[in-house]
């Protein structure tokens, strides 16, 4: 086991470091407090590398550091191949297209996900509620999360792309919203400033930015397709008088039976929930919900 120190502020802060750790844990160096590498955070996390337009210059500055050290001498790690490949899932989604919003509001998207669908046959159109003013030809729809409540102005202002999901959903495409996508579907986005923004309407209610955590952890999600795992994590609140289908559940064995996860929300062939899933956790219930028009 060996321990490597970052945002160090001084060579006696190393020191001290150093001199404080067990016999048996190797001290590999330390790299000082420096804002040309840092990576930009906001409320859920840091920036994406594509937001980054200085990103190789910032990894060739953290390079130049961790040469001199140890750690850049250590040898190539053991890359341990399975002695079988995993089966891959059933074509379920063969000739289908899964349309998926993809931009600066909607940027989190497992790329396991992804590979999941291409896996089942599925076509992958990607769009942006954004700039874009109408659905790619497609046979189901997936909004992932990402930052809606940072862009709700531009969203809302958008009429085209909020026509367009209406029509979409009144026509009876399925439809599968994650966090931040169902946030795009609710009468009415509150920024964290205060101000109301008119969203898609496809679901009654009004989610509020708020200034503290709201929720975070890992989550099951029990649909009539079946039962997916994922996880949560946002600021802001649903405010909705439309009843779940049911709650979400967490693997955590300390909490109360009491304390329920998160709401999952159908309506027609919508289904909405604030949890991110994982579709490797179950492909044919994915396949499923995009496939097969709910309730």
């Amino acid at each position: 086991m060996a321990v490597l120190a970052n945002g160090v502020g001084s060579a006696r802060h190393a020191e001290m470091l150093e001199a404080s750790l067990p016999s048996g844990i190797r001290w590999m160096g330390a790299l000082p407090k420096d804002p040309s590498v840092s990576l930009p955070e906001r409320h859920l996390g840091l920036l994406s590398a594509d937001e980054l337009p200085d990103l190789p210059a910032r990894l060739d500055r953290i390079a130049d550091l961790l040469a001199p050290l140890p750690v850049a001498r250590l040898p190539e790690p053991v890359v341990m191949t399975m002695a079988a490949a995993a089966i891959p899932p059933a074509p379920l989604l063969a000739g289908k297209t899964i349309a998926i919003a993809r931009d600066a509001a909607f940027r989190f998207i497992y790329p396991a996900n992804l590979e999941t669908l291409r896996e089942m046959g599925a076509q992958l159109a990607f769009f942006s509620p954004l700039a874009d003013t109408c659905l790619p030809a497609c046979d189901a729809l997936w909004l992932p999360g990402g930052y809606p409540e940072l862009h709700a102005a531009q969203l809302a202002s958008n009429h085209a792309m909020r026509t367009a999901l209406r029509d979409a959903h009144r026509a009876g495409l399925p439809i599968l919203a994650e966090c931040g996508g169902m946030m795009a579907l609710f009468d009415t986005l509150v920024d964290k400033g205060g101000s109301a923004h008119a969203m898609a309407g496809l679901l009654p209610g009004t989610v509020l930015m708020q200034g503290r955590l709201a929720a975070i952890g890992h989550q099951a999600v029990k649909l009539p397709e079946g039962e997916l795992r994922g996880h949560t994590f946002h600021y802001s609140k649903a405010e909705s008088p439309l009843l779940p289908l049911n709650y979400a559940t967490s693997p955590r064995e300390d909490l109360p039976s009491a304390v329920r996860g998160e709401a999952v929300y159908r309506k027609g062939t919508l289904t909405a929930s604030y949890v991110h899933l994982y579709f490797p956790s179950n492909p044919s219930a994915i396949a499923a919900v995009l496939t097969v028009p709910a309730g």
